[in-house]
């Protein structure tokens, strides 16, 4: 089992830059497939971005066009989501999660999630 602990969100004008951490505890983080969602308040939960496995292969959501870059660093457990480029209509909730299966962007097929950081975009 996974537990995963997010950080690193807050308050950032347009135009400015957020790094997003999600540190996991457990031995088996490095099996999982890792994602970023996001949820604004009135909105379905949306895929931003995940990794693969081993860190190799990334893939966005429509919307991030080259802001956003999500990594990896395994031997500590952690994952990561650089957001640059911030624009108002970013600002939800940023949940990361973890699937067996590498490559799904849907919310149902994560198995483990955090419990939030907020992200305020301000113009």
């Amino acid at each position: 089992q996974v537990q995963l602990v997010e950080s690193g969100g807050g308050l950032v004008q347009a135009g400015g830059s957020l790094r997003l951490s999600c540190a996991a505890s457990g031995r088996t983080f490095s099996t999982y497939a890792m994602g970023w969602f996001r949820q604004a308040p009135g909105k379905e939960r949306e895929f931003v971005a995940g990794i693969t496995v081993g860190g190799t292969t990334t893939y966005y959501g429509d919307f991030v066009k080259g802001r956003f870059t999500i990594s990896r660093v395994n031997v500590k457990n952690t994952v990561y989501l650089q957001m640059n480029s911030l624009k108002p209509e970013d600002t939800a909730v940023y949940y990361c999660a973890g699937a067996t299966t590498n490559w799904v962007r849907e919310s149902s097929k994560y198995d483990y999630w955090g419990q939030g950081t907020q992200v305020t975009v301000s113009s």
